[in-house]
């Protein structure tokens, strides 16, 4: 979560009156992420997120906030939204949409075990199991056509046998019937820096703004691949086996999951090699900006194509 678009005090102490949070106390930027400006806001009644948010469309914005808010009332660890006194969740500040969203309590934790890994593997079954049940629908904003469309956009900035995983990788994915696998909500960004930690227990599940309609299974691959990976692209079986078990304990894997594993790590590890090359080849002007290297996601790619891994159900 960046800062590309700066808030002063006096902006968001008047933006603040539309709620019934009480007065502006503090007001820091939040320097990880890549896509919106986000802050860290602190009022005379409570802790929150502000998110000032950079290129989703204003159209698109109410699926993100209901889903959360739709997460919260099922008894999921998310952000829940504040609504202001219009009961609007959605406002403009600094001329961008603009969301308040309750602060979680916790720490990320990077190097996380077998047991961490169980937790996440429970919650993710437990979000896309209340995710059945929500009404709004919006397609993987980084689905197929997006895939597509950055890898036209990134390839030129890239040495020929990168282009030529690439090609062969876009190749491969297309012929994946995505379609066919069991589909609902999926959170699609769910890395270690996504998950607060509070004593041991998941303490708080944030970032949904990636967050659409696709494959269940995807979900689970783009989770395993940043939780359970070596710092050579290997999954590291101990922690993968954790969270695998205790997803499937609460969704239990169909048959067409278990044949669509290995397509699904690649496919995951695909869309974050574009995604982290894109934003390193063509960066985006900000004040505060982490842009993420690429080739760990490259590599990861690499070492499914060449070891294909099954669900060890």
């Amino acid at each position: 979560m960046s800062v590309f678009t700066p808030v002063s005090t006096e902006e968001l102490s008047a933006w603040l009156d539309r709620y019934a949070v009480g007065r502006l106390v503090g007001l820091q930027g939040i320097s990880g992420g890549v896509q919106n400006s986000n802050f860290f806001v602190t009022t005379t009644l409570g802790r929150y997120v502000l998110t000032l948010f950079e290129a989703i469309p204003r159209a698109e914005l109410p699926f993100y906030l209901h889903l959360m808010a739709h997460l919260a009332r099922h008894g999921l660890p998310v952000p829940a939204p504040i609504a202001d006194r219009d009961n609007e969740y959605l406002g403009t500040l600094s001329g961008r949409p603009a969301a308040l969203v309750r602060r979680l309590s916790g720490r990320s934790e990077m190097t996380p075990g077998a047991s961490h890994c169980a937790r996440v593997g429970a919650m993710l079954a437990g979000l896309h199991l209340a995710g059945l049940s929500y009404g709004r629908r919006q397609d993987n904003p980084r689905g197929a056509a997006w895939r597509d469309a950055a890898a036209a956009r990134v390839r030129p900035f890239l040495p020929a046998d990168e282009q030529a995983l690439l090609d062969a990788e876009l190749a491969f994915q297309a012929r994946v019937a995505y379609d066919r696998l069991p589909q609902g909500v999926i959170h699609a960004d769910l890395f270690r820096d996504n998950v607060l930690w509070d004593d041991g227990h998941i303490g708080g599940v944030i970032d949904f703004y990636f967050a659409g309609h696709d494959a269940l299974l995807f979900d689970v691959a783009v989770t395993a691949n940043d939780w359970c990976t070596t710092p050579g692209g290997e999954l590291d079986t101990s922690r993968a086996g954790a969270l695998l078990a205790a997803y499937h304990a609460e969704r239990p894997f169909e048959a067409a999951e278990r044949d669509g594993w290995p397509a699904m790590l690649r496919g995951a590890a695909l869309r974050f090699w574009l995604s982290r090359a894109e934003d390193f080849h063509l960066p985006k002007a900000g004040e505060m900006v982490l842009v993420k290297p690429p080739a760990e996601y490259r590599d990861i790619l690499r070492r499914h194509i060449a070891a294909p891994h099954s669900l060890p159900i």
